[in-house]
């Protein structure tokens, strides 16, 4: 019984985070809509989508159909985290290049994506961000 009350004491998760301020300076908000085709074999899911880049290389995208957020990440101070509705990961160093959601912050900066990530498009106009390993798609464009 000591060893299972130990083990359970031994685990701790990372602290929850604190609520970005996206009005704080620093922050270069765009706000747009997106369609996702997750791989080849799952069906295209359209939605409203916030990416945020801070000068310290922080970042969060929020993408939603309302009411529901389909897709949340953020990378803040060498931590990273993704949830897709009630499943979640996270990490800290550099996020994983398996999810575009992570690909968006270079798309914005002009910096090369990582991994099998190729983008055709501006981010100023329309986009298309695509892994030819996955077949998975993230095409948008942003308003603002």
């Amino acid at each position: 019984m000591a060893l299972v009350l130990w083990s359970g004491l031994s685990c701790r998760t990372m602290a929850p985070w604190a609520p970005s301020d996206l009005s704080a300076p620093g922050w270069q908000v765009r706000q747009g809509q997106a369609v996702w085709k997750p791989s080849r074999d799952r069906p295209e899911l359209a939605g409203d989508l916030l990416v945020a880049v801070k000068t310290n290389g922080d970042f969060l995208a929020q993408f939603s159909k309302t009411p529901f957020s389909l897709a949340s990440v953020e990378a803040r101070g060498g931590r990273w985290r993704i949830e897709f509705g009630p499943r979640s990961w996270s990490g800290r160093g550099a996020p994983p290049d398996r999810f575009v959601w992570f690909q968006l912050a270079p798309l914005l900066a002009g910096r090369p994506l990582s991994g099998r990530w190729h983008v055709s498009g501006r981010p100023d106009h329309a986009w298309r961000l695509e892994n030819s390993g996955t077949g998975e798609i993230l095409e948008g464009q942003f308003f603002q």
